[in-house]
């Protein structure tokens, strides 16, 4: 799943960077994650290339809670799985057999693998950010402040002060637009959402 793969590989590159956005749009976003202590949602998300021709779409499910707890699931046939514990992340494919097990180290939560259940509060430090309202829908529009990126903006949309969508579009323009839906937030998850076992037989990369 590419997003999963950029999510993840964005972590490990992303290097904090001072940046200068809106002190009003920073504080609206960082009170509209910290609003929500837990998400749960399903996702579909859809990939086009720079000319607007679908490249990919598929399924799944996500739940998060602060700090640092991440769970995204991608349903078959091209079944993903990431979860972060608060300090690793797993990646598990279950086609390859293969997990792929990270340090969760400060740069991860601000980035977007782990933005929706991370530390927000030095997100200026690593993007600028500029917000668009329009009726219950605010756009808050994320672009990072080096150029050693997989993405070059990150667009998060809250509708009546709930996550309702995000985009990340990259250097070539293609995009890729995640919709979620049935989203609960502050209600209680299970500690085993959060905790990956490793499949028996499988391959096992430390980074």
């Amino acid at each position: 799943m590419r997003l999963i793969r950029i999510l993840l590989a964005t972590a490990l590159t992303f290097s904090v960077i001072p940046a200068h956005a809106d002190s009003k749009d920073v504080a609206r976003l960082t009170q509209l994650l910290e609003n929500s202590r837990t998400l749960t949602a399903r996702f579909s998300q859809l990939t086009l290339d720079g000319s607007g021709t679908q490249l990919q779409e598929t399924t799944g499910e996500m739940a998060l809670q602060r700090p640092g707890l991440f769970n995204w699931h991608t349903d078959a046939p091209q079944e993903q799985l990431m979860v972060s514990d608060g300090k690793k992340v797993s990646l598990w494919d279950p086609d390859l057999e293969q997990v792929t097990i990270k340090t969760l180290d400060q740069r991860l939560t601000q980035t977007p693998a782990l933005l929706l259940s991370g530390d927000v509060s030095k997100i200026s430090e690593s993007f600028d950010i500029t917000a668009k309202e329009a009726g219950g829908v605010i756009d808050f529009v994320l672009k990072p402040k080096t150029k050693d990126t997989l993405f070059d903006s990150l667009r998060l949309s809250f509708r009546n002060g709930i996550i309702n969508d995000m985009q990340l579009i990259d250097s070539v323009g293609q995009r890729t637009n995640i919709l979620f839906t049935g989203v609960k937030a502050n209600e209680s998850i299970a500690a085993s959402k959060f905790q990956f076992q490793i499949p028996k037989g499988a391959d096992v990369i430390q980074e």
